[in-house]
């Protein structure tokens, strides 16, 4: 039985092995690829961002008359894939912004920025900037340019009449000339000064187009500065008064530079070599002797720039050196001019920044004091028990 039962089993094994070589084998799995690319667009594509483009980024306004506004409206495209900013526009002198820009433009877009240039205070060729920030980045900041050429129906040139006068000049005069930049002949009455310091006569070189105004002083002017305005009547419709500013400068006979020697403050640190420089504007020579100082230990090297004509003296502090308070230093030296017999130059010291005291920090506070624990509590064990009974007596023999 049991041998029947054996073979019965190994029959059913042998079935068994002989079905699986039978099955065929199952296909292996196909890997997923990636998708493919868009073929709309190029793989390397990248955005272009906002892009800003001037379709004219020079005007010129060509030939325009002193006092015409000039009025002109910049176009640009944004020819990127993002929206452009206009964060801010900035024009140089002369020249504003009229009224709001473009701000905000959207790809493919057009935008503007209107300008003016009032030319009343501009005469000859202008050349003006306009800066223009926003957010492109290849070029964040774009100048536009504006050029042109401002005339005058009636020109002074130059614009000022100055007069640098000698101290010792009994008087001086300049001339300025008067065009006349327009085909219709041009009358001038006589000239008219509102300072009796000046007075000015005028000469005809061109009649009709061109003249030639003198302007003189009167007398000896004190130093300083000096102004006046001479007026001229013109028989022109378009500038029918002419004014020419008078300055003139009186030079001092002997200028000191500087006025007053100033030293670091004391005790110097480093020898010091402060300069005195003196310069003789007559028409006179001068000569220059005895340098002086009223103190001990400082040099003095007096030094003959131009002859007759500069100076320069040099002093030599010493190191340690503390200028004394008790009376007034000044350096001098005398001259060969008859007002001014001796040049005095005061000498003083910077005082000394002041210190803050040292101030000693404040002592730790002490920790405080540890709490004493509180006491344990109290545990109650319960009921005392009883003693324990006596110890029975042995039972005697």
């Amino acid at each position: 039985m049991s041998t029947k039962k054996l073979g019965m089993a190994l029959g059913f094994i042998l079935a068994r092995a002989v079905g699986a070589v039978a099955q065929p084998l199952a296909a292996p799995a196909t890997p997923s690829l990636p998708p493919a690319p868009d073929a709309a667009l190029p793989a390397d594509a990248t955005p272009l961002g906002p892009r800003i483009k001037f379709a004219e980024p020079i005007f010129d306004f060509g030939r325009v008359k002193a006092g015409e506004v000039v009025k002109h409206t910049y176009a640009f495209t944004n020819i990127g894939d993002q929206v452009l900013e206009i964060h801010n526009v900035q024009p140089s002198c002369g020249c504003t912004p009229l009224g709001e820009w473009s701000r905000r433009v959207e790809p493919g877009q057009t935008g503007s920025i209107a300008v003016q240039f009032n030319s009343a205070n501009f005469n000859g060729a202008v050349f003006k900037t306009i800066s223009v920030a926003c957010n492109d980045k290849t070029q964040p900041s774009h100048i536009l340019q504006l050029k042109g050429t401002i005339w005058k129906p009636i020109d002074v040139a130059p614009q000022f009449a100055v007069l640098n006068i000698p101290p010792d000049a009994p008087n001086a005069s300049t001339t300025v000339k008067i065009i006349n930049n327009t085909e219709e002949p041009v009358t001038l009455s006589p000239p008219e000064s509102n300072n009796p310091a000046f007075t000015a006569e005028v000469k005809t070189n061109q009649p009709g187009k061109e003249y030639e105004l003198t302007v003189s002083t009167k007398s000896t002017l004190p130093p300083g500065n000096v102004q006046g305005i001479i007026t001229l009547k013109t028989s022109s419709t378009n500038l029918p008064v002419v004014n020419v500013t008078v300055w003139a400068n009186v030079q001092p006979v002997l200028a000191i530079m500087p006025p007053q020697i100033t030293l670091p403050p004391a005790p110097l640190t480093t020898k010091t070599l402060p300069s005195v420089t003196i310069q003789n504007n007559t028409t006179n020579t001068l000569s220059l002797s005895e340098p002086q100082i009223n103190l001990q230990d400082v040099d003095i090297t007096l030094q003959e720039i131009l002859p007759g004509r500069a100076f320069s003296a040099t002093l030599a502090f010493p190191q340690g050196f503390t200028l004394p308070q008790d009376r007034q230093t000044v350096f001098t030296v005398k001259t060969s001019h008859p007002k001014y017999p001796v040049v005095r130059v005061p000498v003083i010291q910077m005082p000394r920044p002041a210190t803050l005291p040292a101030t000693t920090p404040a002592p730790a506070a002490a920790p405080p004091a540890a709490a004493a624990p509180p006491p344990a509590p109290r545990v109650s064990a319960g009921p005392t028990p009883p003693p324990p009974p006596p110890p029975l007596p042995l039972p005697s023999r």
